[in-house]
């Protein structure tokens, strides 16, 4: 490869969101030389729920985020069959914090983005990657920019969201047999902007609660504390109704059926009605092969059980510098180097595949609003049913037992094989 518009690096990660900035400040912190090639110009726009739980934050805490300044909230409120929701506080962990933030994502990324350039990633932005470069081998060893452009490194990242045009490019395909989300959301001015708590609802209804037609899927409110709260459903493919209805007017219908004093009515969204679709639970063919990593949503890293992406893209960040570091120390491009990198899928199946299995049988169930209609009406209410549901959806258990949810949801992952 030769030409005077090439650059090099010893590392290319495509995408400056959540995972690539994650991966480019560790590796840049480890000393390496990294790219960090984004297509858009920050600040920008990402749709999502900008809800960080204590999983998130731990990583942040790793990887150095100064969260001065951001929403706080204390835990989750949840509003099923109930007139009166259940108040579920963020629980007391030695393995992770007990608070969770809301971030609006365009600073968010941006922040991350400056983050990674501060550790000494060089990141590039307007810089639309459009292909990978293969060698003889096989090997993905660049890539080449909408502009002509073209970029080498040993080792290529790919953090270029659920679309991943590197791993559709390689074939790479979406797993069929791996849940498929979408979530629409939009912000609305609230008095409830303030407030201590997110908010999710495990029904939603076209009328009043109870008599009249329980909708698909399942909604949030996460209080943004500029005076909006963001709002919005999520569906997945497990339910009927998937490919078949009007997402947007799905969240007109259910937010009528809320308290009008909170705000959430036409007259006062501030934001279009974005959505976008969530590829859940391991829904790549592969997340590393023959030079090329997967991370964050490229890989589909995000939990089934609540849709949440941020902390397993972050962590993925993680677990994917450290093997590239791995492989770098053994000799990259030498079959220790490989090895290493090879190691990275494992890695993501040890630390979440049963996890995430569990969250492939659980979006059967809220697919099926009689089914979930069931289960908040009898199971729910059962003595310390809400704390597990919460513990169990948002993964926050202690790696060594520290209590009763810990021993239950180890012990329920141990009952079924990864995926």
């Amino acid at each position: 490869m030769t030409g005077q518009s090439e650059q090099q690096a010893d590392v290319i990660v495509v995408g400056a969101g959540p995972a690539g900035s994650a991966t480019a400040t560790y590796l840049a912190t480890g000393g390496l030389d990294v790219l960090v090639l984004e297509k858009a110009t920050f600040p920008r726009e990402k749709v999502c729920g900008d809800g960080l739980t204590p999983r998130a934050v731990r990583e942040l805490d790793y990887l150095g985020v100064d969260p001065t300044g951001w929403t706080s909230n204390i835990g989750l409120r949840i509003w099923s069959h109930r007139t009166y929701p259940y108040l579920l506080p963020w629980p007391q962990l030695k393995d992770f914090p007990s608070i969770g933030y809301v971030r609006h994502r365009a600073d968010f990324d941006a922040q991350l983005a400056r983050h990674a350039a501060s550790r000494g990633a060089r990141v590039e932005y307007d810089v639309a990657v459009t292909e990978p470069i293969v060698d003889r081998r096989n090997q993905v060893v660049g890539v080449v920019a909408k502009d002509g452009r073209r970029f080498s490194a040993p080792v290529v990242v790919a953090a270029d969201g659920n679309s991943s045009r590197l791993a559709v490019q390689l074939g790479w395909d979406r797993r069929v047999d791996r849940p498929l989300g979408v979530a629409v959301r939009a912000y609305y001015e609230s008095p409830r902007q303030g407030e201590d708590w997110i908010e999710s609802w495990l029904e939603l209804w076209d009328g009043v609660p109870g008599k009249s037609n329980l909708l698909p899927g399942y909604g949030w409110a996460f209080p943004m504390g500029d005076g909006t709260c963001n709002v919005g459903l999520g569906i997945t493919n497990t339910s009927p109704a998937f490919g078949h209805t009007d997402y947007r007017t799905l969240l007109r219908r259910w937010l009528d059926t809320t308290p009008a004093s909170w705000g959430f009515r036409e007259a006062n969204r501030v934001s279009p009605i974005r959505g976008a679709a969530l590829p859940m639970g391991f829904s790549r063919s592969a997340e590393y092969r023959a030079g090329l990593l997967l991370v964050g949503d490229a890989a589909g890293l995000i939990s089934p059980f609540n849709g949440e992406g941020i902390s397993y893209a972050l962590e993925s960040g993680r677990y994917a510098a450290r093997h590239i570091a791995e492989a770098f120390a053994a000799g990259v491009r030498t079959t220790a180097g490989e090895q290493a990198l090879s190691r990275y899928p494992v890695r993501l199946r040890a630390e979440w595949g049963r996890h995430f299995r569990l969250g492939n049988w659980f979006l059967k169930l809220i697919g099926r609003p009689e089914l979930m209609k069931i289960a908040s009406h009898y199971l729910l209410p059962l003595p310390g049913m809400p704390m597990f549901v919460h513990r169990t959806l948002a993964n926050l258990i202690d790696e060594t037992p520290g209590d009763i949810y810990d021993l239950l949801v180890h012990g329920l992952r141990r009952l079924v094989p990864s995926v």
